[in-house]
């Protein structure tokens, strides 16, 4: 399956499609080291797009919360747990985008609830999800679903177009007080003039390659950031080279896969799901960390 240049969040021509705005100097001076500058205000407006699909989500039920903090102000394997976040692993307009670039076989391998909390300083370093998730080949793909408005300014995600055509680059661990990855991982000497900015609507889902090089920035922003990373959806044939994980079976045939299956949330923090959580993000704590000089709390 090739995935390169399909919904992935890298194709030149999404500059186009994604924003009107600044020049070049004020983009330079917002994309710098990996994290945003702080900004004014802007008058550009994002576009409708054929890239992203809007989610009218699930009305909240009896038992959802959306409330779950981890370490960091991110949640591993929120899905796991409740079923307002199962729904939207699961949602078909989610799905029907997924399967116009893995095809119609398709396994939901995690997600994670990042959340910005306004004026704060995390970030996210320039970095590729291919080069610690463990996952080959890479026939996967990495949704990201705004909960929350996202703009520029309260932290965003921001891509490098073509990226993904290159193979994997070197990481260094920095283990940064404020970046919200594991490690702090980070790619250098990123050319962060060819950034393109996703600012997304709630409800709006962008979709990136393993290999895409991305990050973002602080929020500077008055209002909380939060979105949920469906991370990832895989093909079958796609193997855990680092360890062992948990996938639940979203659409076409079941089976046929080297992971551990994982059942559908029924009840919003029940013991089992609860449990299974925990043992989830322990084997993706040791994916994560695999070869480490020292392993953080999340």
């Amino acid at each position: 399956v090739q995935l390169g240049g399909r919904l992935d969040g890298a194709r030149p021509d999404l500059r186009e499609g994604v924003r009107e705005g600044p020049d070049e100097a004020d983009r330079q001076q917002r994309v710098r080291g990996g994290r945003i500058a702080p900004q004014a205000q802007r008058e550009g407006r994002a576009r409708p797009d054929a890239r992203f699909r809007v989610l009218q989500g699930p009305q909240q039920r009896e038992g959802d919360r959306l409330t779950v903090l981890g370490p960091r102000h991110s949640s591993q394997g929120g899905g796991r747990a409740l079923p307002v976040l199962d729904r939207i692993v699961h949602d078909s307009r989610v799905l029907d985008a997924i399967e116009d670039v893995l095809g119609g076989d398709i396994l939901a391998a995690g997600s994670t609830l990042f959340i910005k909390e306004p004026q704060s300083e995390g970030f996210i370093s320039w970095h590729q999800d291919a080069r610690y998730a463990g996952m080959e080949p890479h026939d996967w793909v990495t949704g990201w679903v705004a909960i929350s408005n996202v703009t520029e300014e309260n932290g965003c995600m921001y891509m490098i177009p073509g990226s993904h055509h290159a193979p994997l680059r070197d990481h260094v661990d920095t283990y940064g007080e404020d970046n919200l990855l594991t490690r702090g991982q980070e790619v250098q000497d990123v050319d962060e003039a060819a950034a393109v900015p996703l600012p997304l609507k709630p409800g709006q889902m962008s979709l990136h390659h393993p290999r895409t090089v991305h990050g973002s920035g602080a929020n500077r922003s008055g209002e909380r950031r939060i979105g949920f990373a469906l991370q990832s959806y895989i093909t079958p044939r796609v193997h855990q080279v680092l360890g062992e994980m948990y996938v639940q079976s979203a659409r076409g045939s079941e089976g046929g896969h080297s992971h551990i299956e994982a059942p559908r949330v029924a009840e919003a923090m029940s013991d089992d799901a609860v449990a299974l959580r925990v043992d989830a993000n322990q084997k993706l704590s040791d994916i994560l960390y695999a070869g480490a000089e020292r392993k953080r709390d999340y």
